[in-house]
């Protein structure tokens, strides 16, 4: 039997309720099956839980190593994520439990389905009533005193373990015909919202699809500012950009560029690591702005989907809190063999100052005048970091010849391209990396450029470049050759 999906009325409409469910589920002849997360209860018990955590911001910083490692991988998919991230916080904040248990009632108030609640209770007190069953794939220990909390301690719970990823690889449809068995499945009613309660819909005798007007999925900690998670969230979701677009090219130039010179170098690592958080934390928030601008005054902004769908914290002050503190630890390690100075401090809080001011100034330029702002945040990406750190005459050619790969597909772009251009951009830094290194050693002699940090510079632009080499010389072809 298909799902019959009955909508309420637009949220505005927020007096007016699904009533033909509610009717049915008072006068349904059978058991009765209820979704918890919203529908019972109007927001998703999982997320709430892990929002529960303390301290919050290191949850927070759990959770996003936890979806940049993605172990779900290997144990079923991303049916299985939530047990990661539940166990996740119970292993390493176990203080969790009692923080939920104490938050439940407050969110029982705040979020119980009023009107369903009131439904399945004149259900239960009814004379020879059915067996009424919460069923939901949110975790056993967390919907427990959550639905205590919202009265409804009497029914009877079929939730997932967290001890376990077969209840959430397998399926609520098997969960629950092994917890209630085929015929108790057949002649229910099932009410849920969830498209992917797909299978038990359609094995039930009455399937009821509801989606409820005030239910909202709000995602854990997701007004806890982190660096970054605007850039992974909104700016470019999906592209794991911190990993591949940061750390192995921002980052990875940093320490090739200068590790040679360093006195300690696992202080100047981490030193550089510090400041490459302090540094995006800053820059971020000019990929903030620059998508504010283009919302409000360009006619097509290119902004993705998830600029308005996703929640991501941008506040104002935090990230430059994060900066500065960052920027702190870093000085100290950059400078752990010297001692720091205040007037280090300073150096680097004016590249922070000019990096913000000069994103804010891009942003409010037309599109022919960006093309030469662009080349700026491009240099200031690559080159930051020298502020503090010293660097080898080979690294400052690998910056400019980062910083010019970068800027040249946006030029392309500007001139009139509708869509940046699907250049070689590993291979373009390749070339400037080797002509710029060929004219600086024909000026100053290349004995001044050849070492070890040369050999490593050059062994990292062609790895990164080497998917892009094997195709362009796949695709080369000679004009004086006949073709086979």
């Amino acid at each position: 039997m298909s799902a019959v999906r009955l909508e309420s009325q637009p949220a505005m409409q927020e007096s007016v309720t699904p009533d033909p469910a509610l009717q049915a589920i008072v006068a349904h002849n059978g058991p009765v099956l209820l979704d918890l997360d919203e529908t019972l209860y109007l927001r998703n018990s999982t997320e709430d839980f892990i929002d529960s955590a303390r301290p919050a911001t290191l949850a927070l910083i759990a959770m996003r190593l936890l979806d940049a490692i993605k172990p779900w991988r290997w144990t079923g998919g991303d049916k299985t994520r939530d047990v990661w991230r539940v166990r996740c916080i119970l292993a390493l904040f176990p203080w969790t439990k009692d923080l939920w248990r104490k938050r439940v009632a407050t969110l029982a108030i705040d979020a119980a389905n009023a009107p369903l609640i009131s439904a399945v209770k004149m259900r239960v007190g009814a004379v020879n009533a059915h067996a009424t069953v919460i069923t939901t794939l949110g975790f056993q220990s967390v919907v427990a005193p959550l639905v205590a909390a919202l009265g409804l301690a009497q029914l009877r719970i079929v939730a997932a373990r967290s001890s376990t990823f077969a209840d959430r690889r397998d399926g609520k449809l098997r969960m629950v015909v092994n917890a209630l068995g085929n015929e108790t499945v057949r002649r229910a009613l099932v009410l849920t919202d969830s498209n992917e309660d797909e299978a038990l819909l359609n094995a039930c005798a009455v399937p009821l699809q509801v989606i409820w007007p005030n239910a909202k999925f709000r995602p854990a900690l997701s007004d806890l500012y982190l660096p970054g998670q605007y850039m992974t969230q909104v700016k470019r979701p999906g592209e794991r950009y911190i990993a591949r677009g940061i750390l192995q090219e921002d980052f990875a130039l940093w320490v090739l560029g200068s590790i040679s010179l360093a006195s300690q170098p696992i202080s100047h690592v981490l030193g550089l690591l510090f400041l490459l958080v302090s540094f995006w934390a800053v820059y971020e928030q000019g990929y903030v702005d620059n998508d504010r601008i283009a919302a409000r005054y360009e006619h097509d902004p290119k902004l993705s989907d998830e600029f308005r769908s996703t929640p991501a914290a941008t506040p104002r002050w935090a990230p430059w809190i994060w900066a500065l503190g960052s920027g702190a630890i870093a000085v100290l390690l950059l400078r752990s063999s010297t001692g720091a100075e205040a007037y280090d401090f300073l150096k680097w809080l004016a590249v922070l100052v000019a990096t913000y001011g000069g994103f804010a100034f891009y942003n409010r330029f037309d599109k022919a005048t960006r093309i030469w702002c662009y080349s700026g945040l491009q240099f200031a990406r690559g080159a930051a970091f020298v502020a503090l750190v010293p660097i080898t005459l080979i690294g400052a050619i690998a910056v400019g010849a980062h910083v010019l790969a970068k800027w040249v597909p946006y030029y392309i772009y500007r001139l009139g391209g509708k869509d940046w251009p699907s250049a070689s951009h590993f291979v373009t830094r390749l070339l400037f990396f080797m002509i710029l290194t060929v004219l600086v050693g024909l000026a100053s002699g290349f004995s001044a450029i050849w070492g070890w940090s040369f050999a490593a510079l050059l062994a990292w632009n062609v790895f990164r470049a080497r998917h892009e080499l094997s195709a362009t010389l796949a695709a080369a072809k000679r004009l004086d050759t006949p073709p086979r």
